[in-house]
């Protein structure tokens, strides 16, 4: 399936609202706020436009018009400010379509591009598959597990960690 990836607006903030309100947040951060208000969304929004090629890069992910989830590339700071981390997460029904595979293969490439990075980061729990899969489809090599590191909806799950080396790197 074609999918893009567009930068968002300010006139995406219903679509976004509705976005975040019908994602399955099972392995999702808690900071996503739940239930996702209009006031959310403004925030977002606004951070977005603050930090747009500067300290990320965010994008909605449109397949056959709709949007249909969201991907972003946002860097880190002091020691680790030539790496960045990856999140992203996609409709239920729009599952194992290759979506979420094709997005980040765009993502990863504009964020090379855009960023002043040498690396993406990105942190799954242990047991979600498919986005480990995504991520190993997309080159991303598991580098470690934390052991009981994440708490959530009173489970604690273990942390892969999958980094992403840009090819032409310097070092020093």
């Amino acid at each position: 399936m074609e999918i893009e990836l567009k930068k968002w607006s300010f006139e995406d903030e219903e679509a976004l609202t509705k976005l975040c309100n019908a994602i399955d947040r099972s392995y999702l951060s808690d900071r996503l706020p739940n239930p996702y208000t209009k006031s959310a969304a403004q925030w977002w929004l606004n951070m977005i436009q603050e930090n747009e090629n500067k300290n990320g890069v965010f994008r909605k992910i449109v397949a056959q018009g709709k949007i249909v989830g969201t991907i972003s590339v946002e860097k880190k700071d002091d020691v680790n400010r030539k790496d960045a981390e990856i999140g992203y997460y996609v409709l239920p029904e729009e599952y194992g379509k290759g979506i979420m595979s094709e997005a980040v293969k765009k993502i990863c490439e504009l964020a090379f591009q855009e960023l002043d990075i040498i690396r993406i980061t990105g942190s799954v729990f242990e047991p979600n598959i498919a986005s480990r899969r995504v991520l190993e489809k997309n080159g991303f090599l598991l580098e470690g597990v934390l052991k009981s590191a994440v708490f959530k909806n009173d489970t604690i799950y273990d942390l892969c960690l999958y980094g992403k080396v840009k090819e032409d790197k310097k070092t020093g």
